[in-house]
């Protein structure tokens, strides 16, 4: 029986999707001179072409456009021979004009802002105060100038914290009027905390104006997971309501944290920590969000409650661990794919994202350790039950602008927060020796005939 996830994931040569013409004419406008030649040539040819229909052109001219012609069939064969050994792919299959979902990744959207990070992405993901995003947009924009090397735009990050400081001074009331009254208190403590706290504005803007790298970084990572504790007390559940069909599913209305605990059943050890014993188990924590997919996040919430994954073997291939197929008696529930698109307000349903359109997921899979539910093996557009897989993306096994072949094909609903270096140590024929839900319980909601 074929597997649930989508042959291209394990497939052992995904470049197969670049085989398309298209590709083959980025590559000539890609190198100039050669397309140059092509061209002058190619001209070449038309002209002696147009003399041959003169009734008075000389057998000479005739002998030109012969030779001619072979140096083109020849120059073709050569700029071929040039693309095959320059490019990683083959070029088999030139005439199939056809584009397949998986080659949408040829044709992307700009992926310059898509997360990178499981961190970014869930901190993006986070519905709060339009002020507390833009504050969020503007400290975000700095991690990237950062990467600039030698000379770094210090002054542009000035002007960023600048901007932040402003507005989370002018719109303090505004941005404590989202937390609900409940807990006031904890927001105004990280209110402070983010203005002139060790890690908050006042203090990034010292590092930027000593010019140090390292403290700016340091300090901004801080000051941004301060700005997510604000955002998701501003958003306490979900920003929108689900369709009334889905309302039998279980649902996780915020954010959730689940702990494996893997264990090697072969005798090996996962490789130990610094100055660490190395164990035949090791824990890692995945953060599971309901506020881009409530019903994928709430059914998987509920089966790690039941305890349906402790003991569940785990399967290795290409860039995935997947689990197993079926729990036991807790199957779970067959919920709809649900995917949501970035700038949208909620969640679609039982339909994949056309990449080559446009559409990107909030939550990405092109993150290593993304956290996926495996699709239906009765409908594709439904997920499966219980299967899950972690996703171990590799940039190299990947499209034009680093997506995955497989973007916005599954429901992605976390992503591996701790112990991100334990996934590549796992092999198949491990167990998962636990699963338990440590953060999120009280955001689980079951459907009436659960409770």
């Amino acid at each position: 029986m074929a597997s649930p996830l989508s042959c291209s994931i394990f497939s052992p040569n995904l470049t197969h999707s670049f085989r398309n013409k298209a590709f083959f004419h980025n590559h000539l406008s890609l190198r100039s001179p050669i397309y140059a030649t092509f061209t002058r040539i190619a001209a070449k040819k038309n002209v002696s072409m147009e003399l041959t229909k003169r009734p008075t052109a000389p057998s000479i001219l005739l002998t030109h456009l012969e030779s001619t012609v072979k140096q083109f069939q020849s120059l073709m064969a050569v700029i071929l021979i040039f693309i095959e050994i320059a490019s990683p792919v083959p070029l088999y299959g030139l005439q199939d004009l056809s584009i397949s979902p998986a080659e949408a990744v040829l044709y992307s959207p700009e992926t310059k802002s898509l997360p990178r990070t499981g961190e970014l992405a869930l901190r993006r993901a986070i519905p709060a105060n339009t002020n507390m995003k833009t504050i969020q947009d503007s400290l975000e924009d700095i991690s990237y100038l950062l990467r600039i090397p030698q000379r770094k735009p210090f002054g542009t990050m000035e002007g960023n914290v600048k901007k932040a400081l402003k507005i989370a001074t002018d719109e303090k009331a505004s941005i404590l009027a989202s937390v609900p009254a409940e807990l006031k208190e904890e927001g105004s403590v990280l209110y402070t905390s983010f203005i002139d706290g060790k890690g908050g504005l006042q203090k990034l803007l010292q590092y930027i104006k000593d010019k140090d790298p390292d403290k700016i970084s340091v300090c901004l990572a801080s000051t941004l997971d301060t700005v997510a504790q604000l955002e998701l007390l501003q958003a306490p559940g979900l920003s929108f309501l689900l369709p009334q069909q889905y309302l039998k599913y279980p649902r996780l209305t915020g954010r959730g944290i689940v702990e494996f605990t893997f264990e090697k059943v072969d005798g090996s050890a996962f490789s130990p920590e610094a100055a660490g014993e190395a164990k035949s188990t090791a824990k890692i924590q995945v953060v599971i969000d309901g506020f881009s997919t409530p019903l994928t996040a709430g059914n998987f919430a509920k089966l790690v409650v039941d305890g349906a994954y402790d003991g569940s073997k785990l399967t290795c291939a290409n860039q995935a661990i997947l689990s197993e197929s079926e729990v036991g008696k807790s199957t779970g529930y067959s919920v709809p794919l649900e995917i949501k698109p970035a700038g949208q307000f909620e969640p679609l349903y039982r339909t994949t994202l056309s990449v080559q359109d446009g559409e990107l997921p909030v939550l990405p899979l092109s993150v290593y350790g993304a956290v996926a539910m495996a699709h239906s093996e009765v409908l594709d557009e439904n997920s499966s039950p219980s299967q899950f897989f972690f996703y171990l993306y590799d940039k190299r096994n990947s499209g034009l602008g680093g997506l995955s072949f497989d973007e916005g094909q599954f429901s992605v609903f976390g992503y591996t927060t701790v112990g991100r270096d334990i996934l590549p140590q796992i092999k198949t024929g491990d167990i998962i020796r636990s699963a338990k839900l440590v953060e999120g319980g009280d955001r689980l909601v079951l459907p009436p005939q659960e409770n």
